[in-house]
């Protein structure tokens, strides 16, 4: 009997699980039938968490204490502009934690961002052993392209917390490919344009045969469709000022039947030209109780959202430039994610790309799938398919002056590894430490620290005397790991990394021993 791996898609909106069975990738269902998870989490006043569909009806009822679009501050830092926007929109507490990321409090409770998501993959691990009919414990995941090393290792945490195993982190568009092209034969240039809940992402891709080849990959980890739904709520809230002259963002619960309607409205304009958004007893006047009515149309909806389609071009014409290729020289257009069922998006992408777009793959199943897929390769050991990835950023080592230069550049392939010669600044010199960033600025402050270096343990020496050689590794999940060696004796010495983001391993250990949320009772 073949070894059973998942594929596990954790999305910003909607989660989805998925394996490869009798030779065939499929979305597993729960026992409701539902194949499309919301990523949202419901702590009530006593009981276990409520997930997925249960729990988004909670929005509207209790937001405070109903999770959603938490994986966009996956692996942040709690003072990040986009953690600083996220605290003026999400109705739930953001607090920083003790490595200056990013936690919730909720009931009393803070939780680091890992945890609140491994309740999401611990509920779609329960849902492949209902439907298996037994113990799952290795999960290939997928990550956007975009994320950088922190955002993964926090990606990898949350498995763990969630009892499984990660046996490796792929890009969600290289997912993509490998539900496009698998056993298909192909030999095609492709682009996969990936317009989800909370991220972008554009990776350009070589398939030949069954070797998927990464030529590049471009992204917004803060660019999705809570964006476009936020457009919606800015119009409505702005036509009911006009009409009443009440500000509806002064009111939480009121902004939260907004927000259920702006995305609504949204999904309906994937097929009606028009729709009409009417919220009854929106919020209550001297008089009594008002309706908020407004009339949205498709190109009012394009119109208001076309900032935010230029910035996704714009991350295009980054991959196509980094990627050495012409817009011509795509063959094959690709579009998932929720956001890119939306028709004038459809429009704008096969403008930009002057073709129609393949809709042989579902944007909201292909990345689950890809992930099936290649779960199944790795754990039946089966080798008729090769990825070639890439890192999406550069790494970075700090130098004098609170500047930077690169050791591994953006869209190297991966896995990499790069040895930089470092030596003492100083006689006598005990030990040496060295910052490490990811990022494209030659100024530190504007890249993403992932933790320091310190070497130790190595004979005393005078100044520029002793050699350090430093070996930077990127693995075939994006993962960097940092190692050093004195040159001249070969000792490797005592060498520590302080991550910025990771969870402390008492903490990690704590949480995945069965005492956080994730490994409850939980309900879906």
């Amino acid at each position: 009997m073949s070894e059973i791996a998942i594929g596990i898609d954790l999305g910003t909106s909607n989660s989805l699980v998925a394996v490869v069975e009798n030779g065939e990738a499929k979305i597993i269902p729960n026992e409701w039938g539902e194949y499309l998870h919301p990523s949202a989490i419901y702590f009530p006043t006593s009981g276990e968490p409520l997930v997925g569909s249960r729990a988004k009806k909670n929005l509207l009822i209790d937001p405070e204490n109903t999770l959603y679009s938490f994986k966009r501050l996956m692996g942040r830092f709690f003072f990040s502009e986009e953690v600083k926007k996220a605290r003026e929109v999400l109705p739930y507490r953001l607090v920083e934690g003790p490595n200056r990321d990013v936690r919730v409090e909720v009931r009393g409770r803070t939780m680091p961002i890992p945890e609140i998501s491994s309740i999401i993959i611990a509920e779609l691990k329960r849902i492949a052993e209902n439907y298996l009919n037994q113990p799952v414990s290795a999960v290939v995941i997928t990550v956007p392209a975009h994320f950088n090393d922190n955002q993964r290792q926090a990606t990898k945490d949350a498995c763990q917390i969630a009892g499984l195993e990660v046996l490796k982190i792929i890009n969600e568009p290289t997912a993509v490919a490998l539900a496009y092209g698998y056993d298909q034969e192909y030999q095609q240039r492709v682009a996969v344009y990936d317009l989800g809940g909370g991220t972008f992402d554009i990776t350009l891709l070589d398939i030949n045969r069954d070797v998927f080849e990464v030529r590049s990959t471009a992204g917004d980890t803060f660019l999705g469709g809570d964006d476009f739904d936020r457009r919606i709520m800015d119009y409505l809230t702005g036509a009911f000022f006009q009409q009443t002259g009440i500000d509806l963002r002064e009111h939480p619960l009121a902004m939260q039947h907004l927000k259920e309607h702006s995305e609504w409205a949204k999904i309906q304009l994937s097929e009606a030209d028009q729709v009409e958004v009417s919220i009854p007893d929106i919020v209550s006047d001297e008089e009594g109780p008002l309706t908020l009515s407004a009339v949205l149309s498709v190109s009012q909806l394009a119109q208001m959202t076309y900032h935010l389609v230029q910035r996704t071009f714009a991350v295009c014409d980054e991959a196509l430039q980094a990627g050495a290729c012409k817009v011509h020289e795509i063959d094959g257009v690709v579009l998932v994610g929720g956001q890119s069922r939306s028709r004038f998006i459809r429009s704008a992408v096969e403008a930009y790309f002057n073709q129609h777009v393949q809709i042989s793959v579902s944007p909201e199943e292909a990345v689950a799938l890809g992930a099936a897929i290649h779960a199944d390769q790795l754990v039946n050991r089966k080798s008729n398919a090769v990825l070639i990835d890439v890192t999406p950023l550069s790494l970075r080592v700090a130098t004098v002056g609170g500047y930077t230069e690169i050791v591994i550049p953006k869209n190297t392939p991966i896995p990499i590894e790069y040895t930089k010669n470092f030596v003492t600044a100083r006689d006598g010199q005990e030990r040496v430490r060295i910052r490490i960033y990811q990022g494209e600025h030659k100024e530190a402050k504007h890249n993403e620290m992932l933790g320091e270096f310190d070497f130790s343990g190595f004979r005393i020496a005078s100044r520029g005397e002793l050699v350090i050689a430093v070996s930077f590794q990127i693995d075939a999940s994006g993962l960097v790991r940092v190692t050093a060696t004195e040159r001249d004796s070969g000792a490797r010495g005592v060498t520590q990394i302080s991550l910025s983001q990771s969870l402390s391993a008492d903490e990690l250990k704590y949480l995945a021993g069965g005492t956080g949320w994730s490994n409850a009772d939980i309900r879906g």
